[in-house]
């Protein structure tokens, strides 16, 4: 599993579409454990390219604080589970809870 998570300062960005990078984490469901990590500055904010950026880079999975209508639709068209309300954190503890499925999520805060 290849997890995106859209960072701000280093912490989980609540809107993907504001972070200045991302970090891709290759984790292992089955011992839910995190086996790799590689950051990436965010490319330029073009209508419709961070879905297929992140599916090139081989991401399945997207956790943001918010995320709008069409950018989850975007991502779902190129095959990436969307998780949205997530809190902001160390984007380590946030795959780690995802993981373990005590990721708390809450209203997508993106309301576009």
């Amino acid at each position: 599993m290849k997890i995106a998570i859209p960072l701000a300062n280093g912490q989980l960005s609540l809107h993907f579409g504001h972070c200045d990078e991302f970090i891709l984490v290759d984790a292992d469901e089955t011992s839910k454990t995190i086996v790799s990590q590689t950051r990436y500055s965010s490319p330029p904010h073009e209508p419709g390219f961070l879905p297929r950026w992140l599916h090139e880079k081989g991401a399945n999975v997207i956790i943001a604080g918010g995320m709008g209508q069409r950018a989850q639709a975007l991502f779902a068209q190129n095959g990436i589970s969307i998780v949205t309300g997530a809190e902001s954190g160390a984007p380590e503890v946030v795959v780690e809870k995802f993981l373990n499925g005590t990721l708390q999520t809450g209203a997508n805060l993106c309301d576009h």
